[in-house]
């Protein structure tokens, strides 16, 4: 569908938003004109917004109550609802043997219900609004290329893909002006590395370590600012653009993905 190119006057909320790729996006959007409510769990993080200019609403998105508590505020506060970032995510590691229950439970609860929740508390007033509106669902590259040792993370993000695609199919096919995109997002800087740290201390026994990915990725080439991120969203949202992508430079391995998809599909054909 046609993307919204003039965001003066507009609502945005941005969960997770107070660092990394959501505070990108806040940043992108209140640069395009509209006025951004940011919401996440980290209190530090949220004052930091604070005295940036934000609105804040501190926010936990595995708590379908506390994100229901967001969209009222934002509702009584700005009258209006215009875009939804669903940004808010964790991403410790553990291998499959080391992974309790607990582990799945709140990585799933907080990347792929923090979305539902998202999309459960956010829709209706999305497709009340006259002027039409917009939702950003982050996934992950990690869906194409699915490392070891994030089993749970790589999980959550490939239904967050294809809960994004079934949400704007079924939208599109109802009439609504509501569109969707799912970001795409590689190697970005932002507090992923420190995961652990949101996770409840009642969550259960875990065997889930944070991870450093710039241990591994050394070439400061591979690396994305979380404004160019926001930038990239904005650019998506304005041209309408189903997918939005961090990396273009990965298309090579994302092709050779799908060349291996296409010959098991014609393996016995």
């Amino acid at each position: 569908m046609e993307g919204i190119q003039d965001w003066d006057g507009r609502v945005a909320v941005v969960t997770g938003g107070a660092s990394g790729i959501g505070r990108g996006i806040a940043e992108a959007f209140r640069g395009a004109g509209a006025t951004v409510v940011v919401a996440d769990r980290d209190e530090a993080a949220l004052g930091a917004a604070r005295e940036g200019g934000f609105g804040t609403f501190r926010t936990d998105v595995a708590d379908a109550e506390s994100v229901a508590a967001l969209a009222r505020h934002v509702v009584e506060e700005h009258g209006r609802v215009d875009l939804l970032v669903n940004n808010a995510g964790v991403g410790p590691k553990a291998p499959l043997t080391g992974l309790t229950l607990a582990d799945w439970r709140w990585i799933l609860d907080v990347n792929l219900m923090g979305v539902i929740h998202g999309v459960h508390a956010f829709l209706p007033q999305l497709i009340a609004n006259e002027h039409g509106g917009w939702i950003v669902n982050t996934a992950s590259m990690s869906r194409f290329f699915t490392p070891p040792g994030y089993a749970p993370y790589v999980a959550s993000k490939a239904a967050v893909e294809g809960l994004s695609l079934t949400i704007a199919q079924e939208l599109e096919a109802g009439g609504h002006r509501v569109g969707v995109t799912v970001l795409h997002p590689g190697a970005v800087r932002t507090n992923i590395r420190n995961s652990l740290r949101s996770r409840p201390e009642d969550a259960g026994e875990s065997g889930l370590v944070d991870f450093d990915i710039a241990e591994k990725i050394t070439d400061e080439r591979m690396w994305v600012q979380p404004e160019d991120a926001g930038a990239i969203v904005l650019r998506a949202v304005r041209g309408g653009d189903r997918f939005a992508f961090t990396h273009p430079g990965m298309v090579g391995d994302v092709e050779a993905v799908l060349a291996e998809t296409r010959a098991a599909m014609l393996k016995y054909a």
